[in-house]
């Protein structure tokens, strides 16, 4: 397809059609073996519908798909031998219990881990004889991943694995995935949580409508907002955005609802003037905050809309 020499997974010209709706607008991408691939997109963007045709579980509308140097109508049992799934929403069982889940899971495999050790690696030793019904959602996510483990994948889907979980189980999958990374596994990931992406992932693809807008490393997209810091604000009354790119510091300005957003090289340098551009103007701040650049703020550059926006 002639795309990196060395490829986990490659995509071109995807289209995902629902009757008239269209969910993925034709999507080229290139994973690498060994590398942690984020897409990241607000919900009912099209990044899960790609991921499930990726994942042999939807069949694309148009487009050449290729996972793992084959594509799904070519040895589709061969290819899930390879491939782990984490799905957003997994129903399992409620009268069966954490150890007869990962067993069965396991028996799907021809090469599994040992059902014990899964169970140990996302900490649910304690609840391996307890049924599923009983399990708490975070429980229940960290189950899920563990039957996306069992087979030892070599390329691992995970959509949105972290909704859910409690911060100290968060980092103990952050762990398992930085580990594949170390034993050249791939993993594709999607996520809403923005430090995750920039901790976690290579590269990202950021979807909306369909589209992939922005693809790259997370540095390299957070530098294309020319600013290491921004500025947020809302004003009463409000405010148009005439002069604000103007201000001194200041690399980049967009809007997102009811708040202005300034890409600026440091925070000291531009608030005073923007406190007294706001003046001129009769505005006075309803809200002011401050933070590092990151790729939220890169969606909201390229879009007007933050990443847990509804599409």
């Amino acid at each position: 397809m002639g795309g990196l020499v060395d490829a986990a997974i490659e995509v071109r010209g995807l289209v995902k059609h629902y009757g008239k709706v269209v969910a993925v607008n034709g999507i080229d991408l290139d994973v690498a073996r060994g590398e942690c691939f984020g897409l990241l997109g607000p919900n009912g963007a099209g990044k899960t519908t790609a991921v499930e045709v990726l994942e042999g579980l939807l069949p694309p509308t148009a487009g050449e798909v290729r996972v793992l140097g084959s594509a799904w109508g070519q040895g589709g049992r061969r290819l899930r031998q390879r491939i782990g799934i984490a799905l957003q929403e997994t129903h399992l069982a409620d009268r069966l219990t954490v150890g007869e889940i990962v067993r069965i899971f396991a028996s799907f495999y021809d090469h599994a881990r040992p059902p014990g050790e899964v169970i140990a690696t996302v900490g649910l030793e304690e609840k391996r004889d307890a049924w599923v019904m009983k399990l708490s959602g975070g429980q229940r996510q960290r189950l899920a991943i563990a039957c996306a483990l069992v087979g030892e994948p070599d390329l691992l889907f995970l959509d949105e694995p972290t909704t859910g979980l409690d911060p100290a189980s968060r980092r103990a999958l952050w762990e398992i995935i930085e580990g594949m990374k170390r034993r050249g596994r791939t993993v594709v990931l999607t996520t809403h949580y923005m430090e995750e992406a920039e901790r976690l992932c290579d590269r990202v693809a950021i979807v909306d409508h369909g589209k992939v807008i922005a693809l790259g490393t997370p540095a390299a997209l957070i530098g294309r907002l020319g600013g290491e810091q921004v500025v947020e604000f809302s004003t009463a009354p409000d405010v148009s955005g005439d002069g604000l790119d103007a201000l001194p510091g200041v690399r980049r300005a967009g809007r997102a609802g009811d708040r202005w957003s300034l890409a600026v090289d440091t925070v000291h340098g531009t608030v005073p003037a923007l406190l007294d551009h706001l003046r001129g103007r009769g505005a006075a701040l309803t809200a002011l905050a401050t933070h590092q650049a990151s790729l939220e703020d890169v969606f909201v550059s390229l879009t007007g809309r933050t990443l847990r926006d509804d599409a």
